[in-house]
């Protein structure tokens, strides 16, 4: 029996319409050397720098952590970090995930109950959804960086829910634009709701020493919950929910992701130290935005750029083979750039995603831009 007899008919037919529509998905190692892709905006894991920091560190010979942490995973060193990323990022308390994505599926599964309303920014990442769709409260979409439809929601619902939480993310990681976080914080003030904003691809990028974006305007204190992940500018992995100490200890107790799983290794947990130890003391923040700076005045202001000040710059080419065939003849001349397809987007917003770096050249920067 061939192995397509053996798979519900279902499955070739779903994989065969990816094939057809050119947005089938597979794993590729065969990267081109300069990178315009890739999520390590300040080198921290590429150039090695996190590696070396790490080795300063003293580690036990332990590689594994043995259990969950409310079992048997938990440790000193736990504790440690997640004081010294409470600090760092002015709150009360943090606390470590495996993922970015086990973290913010188990705030948005856990927090809001039954009667409560999510009001969310429809671009807002896909573990922020899944994580809203397995609670049980209602939820709905605003429009992308609207205020006005933000204010509108919550003005028509205000009255039927015990809580609203509003959900968005600090820089958004397809488009690179920033949430309108000023204003939000007003609207969120006047009506009395919750924050919750997602910082993955600001920390490292926005605020001093790469705090991100919610210090930056300083309404950190504003939020209800904000997430960091390390996967990102800090070059290794993990994540953490940051705000009070309650919302830590009911995390502890009520979040899913966090209570039934393997807790992090004493390596990984070294890795996040070493990442923020980094970010007190590189360059490499100066030298990205002064990278995003040349980028953003080599468009002219191209309409076919969205606006960004983060390090996420995308050109929209509409047409998931259009977009694909550029992205092959940047791999020719070794730049690694990737084409964004639908359904990943909506149809007609399929884009080149370009990632600056600290490492990047200006004759990189030139190579690129002159072949798009």
């Amino acid at each position: 029996m061939s192995e397509s007899k053996k798979n519900p008919l279902s499955l070739i037919k779903l994989l065969n319409q990816r094939e057809a529509n050119f947005s089938l998905r597979s794993l590729k190692t065969d990267h081109p050397k300069i990178d315009f892709s890739s999520n390590d905006y300040l080198g921290f894991s590429s150039q090695g720098y996190l590696f070396e920091e790490i080795n300063k560190l003293e580690g036990s010979v332990k590689t594994g952590s043995t259990g969950s942490r409310l079992i048997s995973g938990n440790s000193i060193l736990f504790n440690e970090v997640e004081n010294d990323i409470a600090t760092f990022h002015q709150a009360e308390s943090a606390l470590i995930y495996n993922s970015g994505y086990d973290a913010n599926l188990g705030l948005l599964s856990s927090v809001p109950q039954k009667g409560d309303l999510i009001l969310s920014d429809e671009l807002i990442h896909a573990s922020l959804i899944d994580g809203i769709k397995l609670s049980y409260a209602t939820h709905y979409k605003f429009k992308h960086n609207d205020v006005s439809s933000l204010s509108e929601l919550i003005t028509r619902h205000k009255e039927s829910f015990q809580e609203i939480y509003v959900v968005v993310e600090s820089v958004y990681s397809m488009d690179g634009d920033c949430a309108p976080l000023i204003e939000i914080v007003k609207i969120c003030k006047q009506f009395n709701v919750h924050l919750i904003v997602d910082e993955a691809h600001a920390i490292g990028v926005f605020g001093e020493k790469g705090k991100g974006l919610c210090q930056e305007l300083n309404i950190h204190d504003d939020c209800f919950a904000r997430v960091y992940t390390y996967g990102k500018a800090m070059g290794c992995h993990g994540a953490s929910i940051v705000g009070s100490e309650e919302l830590k200890q009911y995390l502890i107790n009520f979040s899913r992701s966090f209570i039934y799983t393997t807790a992090m290794p004493e390596h990984s947990l070294l890795a996040i130290k070493a990442a923020y130890q980094l970010l007190i003391t590189t360059d490499e923040i100066d030298k990205l935005r002064t990278n995003i700076s040349y980028f953003n005045s080599q468009l002219n202001n191209s309409p076919y750029f969205i606006k960004s000040e983060s390090a996420i710059h995308c050109k929209l080419i509409s047409g998931n083979q259009q977009v694909q065939e550029i992205e092959d003849k940047l791999k020719h001349l070794d730049v690694f750039v990737k084409a964004i397809k639908s359904p990943t987007v909506k149809e007609s917003q399929e884009r080149l995603r370009i990632c600056l770096h600290s490492f990047n050249s200006k004759n990189e920067i030139d190579t690129l831009l002159n072949s798009v």
